[in-house]
């Protein structure tokens, strides 16, 4: 099975030049409508910035992603099309969760309601993760639904939520999605999954066509278009395979901040949805590191990550560096605290 590669440029190239061109247009009308955020708390950032970055994002990933089925090409799984339409469906809902909070600033349970929607919309479209590979067998573990339904929740209101937090720096979800969605798209052409390689193509060029916008100093924050990036991965990493395995090395960094976030704000009492600076990149930051540093160096880490998932043909070994990063993470966590306490 082929495609012409002037498919594969025409996917990239519509996303990346429609969320250039209609960035702006967001801009404005955020200017304009005073859907902005403003320094202080947690925001450090300088004077006021728009927040509507996913307006266009959602529409640019529909029109490229569904392009290609106006040429016919062919496919190798018969669902190939449901389960597009699910993570389709899936992400307007997150699409329009994120712009009513841009506008009114959702709290933590109706954001967790519209993800959770999204998630079940998803597995109805036979979006879901039935099949672990075994890093010391290399064999193959199949799930029954009663594990399926909640690993599936799990996984994909997580990578949303995950990517949601990272957000607190210029272009880093932005840059790090966009990592992670050209390492997917190299992993499926290299097991030939031709077409489904045209999604993460597709969310690469948005994150291409929106980083000139949300680099420092950024012009537009993700705002609710943080969720729908952490979606679009999260979904992409299981209708090709089960590349869930890839998908959580790629975000194994900010995950490992989220899971510490939930403990040491349930150790302080606090809710795990009630927004802070105790993130890694604040905390880097606060030591006086440059928002450009830090994206970079995220970027870097996500970028090794990702070669580790194309290169590295062992489980067991990929499984080793999951733990190493886990212990340099977590020990860099200690330290970071104890310096912000003395």
């Amino acid at each position: 099975m082929t495609i012409s590669p002037l498919l594969f440029v025409l996917v990239l190239f519509s996303s990346a030049g429609l969320v250039a061109f209609l960035t702006p247009l967001a801009i404005r009308w955020g200017r304009r409508f005073d859907i902005v955020d403003i320094p202080g708390g947690r925001r450090q950032h300088e004077g006021r910035v728009v927040r509507l970055g996913g307006l266009f994002i959602y529409p640019a990933f529909l029109i490229a992603s569904v392009l290609p089925l106006l040429f016919g090409i062919p496919r190798n799984d018969p669902l190939e099309v449901t389960r597009l339409t699910g993570v389709l469906i899936g992400m307007g809902i997150v699409w329009v969760m994120g712009l009513a909070d841009d506008s009114v600033e959702l709290g933590f349970w109706p954001q967790f309601v519209g993800l959770l929607l999204a998630a079940l919309v998803a597995i109805h479209f036979k979006v879901f993760i039935e099949i672990f590979n075994n890093p010391f067998t290399d064999g193959q573990v199949r799930v029954g639904w009663y594990l399926m339904v909640p690993i599936t929740l799990v996984w994909i209101v997580g990578m949303s939520a995950t990517v949601n937090m990272l957000d607190g720096l210029d272009g880093l979800a932005t840059g790090v999605v966009g990592i992670s969605a050209l390492v997917f798209f190299v992993h499926m052409l290299r097991l030939q999954q031709y077409s489904v390689s045209l999604l993460p193509l597709a969310l690469l060029g948005c994150c291409v066509g929106f980083l000139p916008y949300n680099f420092n100093p950024a012009r537009i924050f993700l705002g609710g278009g943080a969720h729908l990036l952490g979606y679009a991965i999260g979904t992409l990493s299981i209708i090709a395979g089960a590349k869930v395995a890839s998908g959580l090395l790629l975000l194994w960094v900010p995950i490992l901040d989220v899971m510490w976030q939930i403990y040491s704000r349930w150790k302080r009492g606090q809710s795990i949805g009630r927004g802070d600076r105790g993130h890694l990149h604040f905390r880097l930051q606060d030591a006086g590191y440059g928002q450009r540093q830090i994206v970079f160096g995220y970027c870097a880490i996500t970028a090794v990550l990702g070669l580790i998932a194309l290169l590295v043909p062992s489980r067991l070994l990929k499984l080793a560096v999951l733990i190493g990063a886990a212990v340099i993470i977590f020990l860099l966590f200690i330290l970071l605290t104890r310096k912000s306490a003395s």
